[in-house]
């Protein structure tokens, strides 16, 4: 069945916008006489290239815009970005990030599952969503790289890659710090500093702390309503309020050390530590229609899981207990979410001549993070849970880059290792189901290698040819433990269980470009990309311990690329058409594989095809005033399903019409900012951000209780700078017109859990920000 499309109200005001913001560079170009757009170098091709030079889609994005649209999280960079979603997960899966481009991604905190999108620090390949949400610390640009980069990036970069890029140091002896207050004491605190020792040697180092309180309360049912039979936790008089979920406690420090002892050797060695104790994700209640045979009341009389544990838009009656029954004990968690990370990189750069260069980025990672949920946010014993894993992994890469007939070709060849581990402890009490009430420590072991190599061929100055070969072989071996809540082993079939996955794969890329004139390039290109396969890692009886396969993608894109009107407007647009193979989802109903019960199976449920355009602006079309604007439209189309998955036979699972999780057909913004110069020399500068998303669902089975509705925000901020351009005075207001939405839905309902829950974003905050430079 073919879903049917239609442009929609948000598709159509996306155009309006685009078209608006082009005719407004046209018409003001003709009496413009002001500075052009600065060019924009990025690193997407292990080499300095002009972004309107380099033959890929990016979005490239400046500190200093960062700033300007009052970002501070990695989460935040997705609203500007087209075919970009970056959600930060709800309290089930912990610190984590739900990431995708172009319609392919992960959205399971799992370390044992490979994320869809590549996310890089300073190009450190970062394994796994959690601990993935960074604070935008001390960067000099952020690069988003849409499509698969399968022979650039590399590992599990199938749709696309994310990389942050820090200040280095540079010896320069200056420094700023940053406060900020705001709504519900929104207190953050950051700085940095470059420092010269020696004509050498430099160091850099960034720190933030963050602290804000939560927007979701969290109340005592029985306090509150004390005719309803259920036993308050709180005193009356206590408020009735057992906290507030959603808030804000992160610290972070980076220190670099950069030494340079001639001009063809460059050293960095970096380390870094983040620390984040906080409440859980706020979450509210959506769904509550329960209707197995389970008793999940604890407390005398009837108190069915229904409507009533509906508390509003911004609160929730979690208690974060269950009591014990007779047959199961008592289970407490805290309702906190706790990460620790820690980690050390080495950047070597050695210009062996003057056309060969040896680069190696050594990094280890560490990290260990406690969370827990209250799935149904209500007094009852329906479900509780309490997480603990830990991670840690080393990779080395080594690339050898070079140029060959004076420049006209150019090359890097080299190779990736990474060896993990992490270990998945989890203690779950799920009394709507039977004999689900256990704990585990499942170790998971993974390694990677790869050989990759890079050719750009400059046929005459127009004319460009570049290809890309990478291949790749990966190995994991998962071993499942089962333990009663006194520690006794309690699924004997399933305990001691290892699966083993071993795997390889080659990816190629052949790109074509042309350039026209120097400011307007064409680009074709096929690329492909992979995200590895496995054992399906939440098994609740031994026949869901089942392999997956890779995902693939195979994507023919056709780009454009504009400085026009003397560089007063850029204009890049970029569509696309791909070939998504084996799409590993996560069922929430699986009967043909243990019975009826629980179910978090990962399977290969099916193939797609997805084609889309993407539009980029930026304009000044007279002096001081700046706009930017994109616009994307995304079209996914399943082939096929797997009838063990999903389709006609399978109500359960997803079906033809449905779309893959977290993908909107329609995004657009625009920003505009205009710099009103001031007596004396200082500025003042407002500036109003508005980004729309489509409709999109959480689930791969597409239903009303994981829809996620459109929404537009509009965030805005005014900044005054003094004349010596050392200290800005900003106040921003984000969600302006305090806008209702959805970050992210944990739907449970399809299966024999019964709820649905939504984590709503943030109302609207304003907030006082002042920079100090020295």
């Amino acid at each position: 069945m073919k879903q049917t499309k239609s442009w929609g109200a948000g598709g159509r005001c996306a155009l309006v916008i685009l078209a608006t913001a082009v005719a407004g560079g046209v018409e003001a170009a003709d009496d413009s006489a002001d500075a052009p757009l600065e060019e924009i170098v990025v690193t997407a091709q292990f080499r300095e290239q002009n972004l309107q030079d380099t033959p890929l889609a990016i979005t490239a994005i400046s500190a200093d815009l960062l700033a300007a649209r009052s970002q501070t999280s990695i989460a935040d960079v997705a609203n500007q970005a087209p075919s970009v979603t970056l959600k930060p997960q709800a309290g089930i899966y912990g610190p984590s990030l739900a990431a995708s481009i172009r319609g392919v991604g992960q959205f399971d905190y799992n370390p044992a599952l490979e994320p869809g999108v590549g996310i890089y620090v300073d190009d450190v390949y970062f394994a796994t969503l959690t601990g993935s949400i960074f604070d935008l610390l001390d960067l000099d640009r952020v690069e988003i790289l849409r499509g698969p980069q399968g022979t650039l990036a590399g590992r599990n970069s199938i749709g696309g890659a994310v990389k942050l890029y820090s200040k280095k140091p540079e010896g320069s002896n200056t420094g700023q710090i940053t406060g900020t207050y705001g709504s519900r004491d929104r207190t953050d605190l950051r700085g940095s500093v470059d420092l010269g020792i020696t004509d050498q040697l430099a160091v850099r180092i960034a720190g933030v702390a963050k602290r804000q309180d939560g927007y979701i309360t969290r109340y005592d049912y029985g306090c509150l309503f004390p005719e309803s039979g259920i036993p308050p936790i709180l005193a009356a008089g206590d408020g009735c309020v057992l906290g507030k979920e959603g808030d804000v406690n992160y610290q972070a420090v980076r220190a670099q050390l950069r030494y340079r002892p001639s001009d063809r050797l460059d050293i960095n060695i970096a380390g870094d530590f983040t620390n984040e104790n906080r409440n859980a994700a706020g979450q509210v209640l959506r769904v509550a229609n329960y209707t197995g045979t389970n008793d999940i009341n604890p407390f005398p009389g009837d108190h069915p899981f229904d409507s009533r544990w509906k508390c509003g838009p911004y609160c929730n009656y979690a208690t974060y207990i269950s009591y014990a029954d007779g047959e199961r004990p008592n289970s407490i968690a805290d309702g906190k979410t706790t990460f620790d990370g820690f980690g050390f990189s080495a950047n070597v750069e050695w210009k062996l001549t003057d056309t060969l260069q040896l680069t190696s980025i050594s990094a280890y990672r560490e990290y260990e993070t406690r969370f827990s949920t209250d799935n149904d946010l209500s007094p009852l014993a329906h479900s509780l849970g309490r997480s603990d894993v830990s991670f840690h992994s080393f990779s080395q890469e080594l690339r050898l880059s070079g140029s060959l007939t004076d420049g006209a070709v150019e090359y890097t060849i080299g190779g990736f290792y990474m060896d993990q581990k992490s270990i998945a402890g989890t203690y779950q009490d799920l009394r709507y189901s039977p004999l689900a009430v256990f704990q585990q420590w499942d170790p998971v072991n993974a390694d990677t290698q790869a050989v990759f190599a890079h050719v750009s061929w400059s046929v005459t100055d127009a004319l460009t040819l570049t290809g890309g070969l990478r291949y790749t072989e990966e190995h994991k071996d998962y071993t499942f433990t089962r333990y009663t809540p006194t520690g006794e082993i309690q699924n004997p079939a399933l305990h001691g269980q290892t699966g083993i996955y071993d795997g390889d794969r080659v990816d190629y890329r052949a790109n074509v470009q042309y350039a026209f004139t120097d400011d307007l390039n064409v680009y074709l290109q096929f690329s492909t990309g992979f995200k590895g396969g496995g054992i399906s890692p939440r098994p609740f009886n031994v026949a869901q311990v089942r392999p997956f396969n890779p995902e693939t993608l195979d994507s023919w894109e056709l780009g454009l690329k504009t400085d026009l009107f003397d560089r007063r407007m850029r204009l890049n647009v970029a569509a696309f058409y791909s070939e998504y193979d084996n799409i590993q989802l996560t069922l929430s109903a699986c009967p043909q594989f243990g019975g009826p019960g629980p179910c978090a199976l990962v399977t290969s449920a099916g193939d797609a095809k997805v084609k889309g355009v993407e539009v980029e602006t930026m304009l000044r079309p007279i002096e001081g005033l700046s706009i930017d604007a994109s616009v994307s439209y995304l079209d996914f189309e399943y082939q096929s399903i797997d009838p063990l998955a999903g389709g006609p036979d399978r109500p359960t699972g997803p079906q033809l019409h449905h779309r893959t999780p977290y993908t909107p057909e329609w995004k657009w913004s625009l920003g505009v900012q205009y710099e009103i110069p001031l007596p004396g020399g200082a500025t003042l500068t407002p500036r109003l951000d508005a980004s729309y998303q489509g409709d999109m669902y959480s689930n791969a089975t597409n239903a009303p209780s994981n829809l996620i509705e459109s929404a537009t925000l509009a965030n805005a901020r005014l900044t005054f700078r003094n004349a010596d351009r050392n200290l800005d005075v900003a106040l921003e207001v984000t969600n302006l017109f305090d806008k209702y939405y959805v970050l992210t839905n944990v739907d449970q309902s399809i299966g024999t859990a019964g709820l649905s829950n939504d984590q709503p974003g943030r109302p609207r905050e304003w907030a006082l920000t002042i920079t100090k430079r020295f």
